[in-house]
């Protein structure tokens, strides 16, 4: 059995749609109230861990908005690897490249992922779940001078 999901927002008790200065307001009421200094419990440490982990979370804009994607499937109750796996078309594309239909860059293109994260295009070339975008991801890799092999 799984464990709980981790929710950032619940941690840092706000809302999804709260702006960037909530959220750091948030997070330094919390860690003023949570902080070993005031509070050297075990619970307290434990807090202070999940709302370190929250606040980076939310604070960047590029992780905040991939994990606010792969909530808002869950939430709808979309599994979107089972969906990808299930579907026997090919990958949906854009004027910039295949789109990802999994994981924490779901809806991608495989492009502006490249200029994001290249190391995450080189595992994918490498990986099962990057078959069927495999002859894109070759190309982008030999024009960033990438071997995949």
């Amino acid at each position: 059995m799984a464990g709980p999901v981790f929710d950032p927002y619940a941690i840092l008790q706000v809302v999804s749609t709260a702006e960037q200065e909530v959220v750091h307001g948030a997070f330094r009421a919390l860690a003023l109230k949570y902080h070993p200094d005031r509070d050297p419990s075990r619970r307290a440490a434990d807090k202070m861990g999940d709302l370190n982990r929250a606040y980076a979370l939310l604070r960047d804009e590029t992780a905040r908005a991939a994990h606010d994607r792969n909530r808002r499937a869950m939430i709808a109750g979309i599994s979107v690897a089972a969906t990808a796996r299930a579907s026997s078309a090919p990958p949906a594309k854009t004027a910039a490249g295949s789109v990802l239909a999994f994981g924490r860059y779901t809806g991608w293109s495989l492009p502006d992922l490249a200029r994001q994260d290249p190391d995450y295009v080189l595992w994918l070339s490498r990986h099962s779940s990057g078959i069927r975008y495999r002859t894109e991801i070759y190309g982008i890799l030999r024009t960033m001078g990438v071997s995949a092999a």
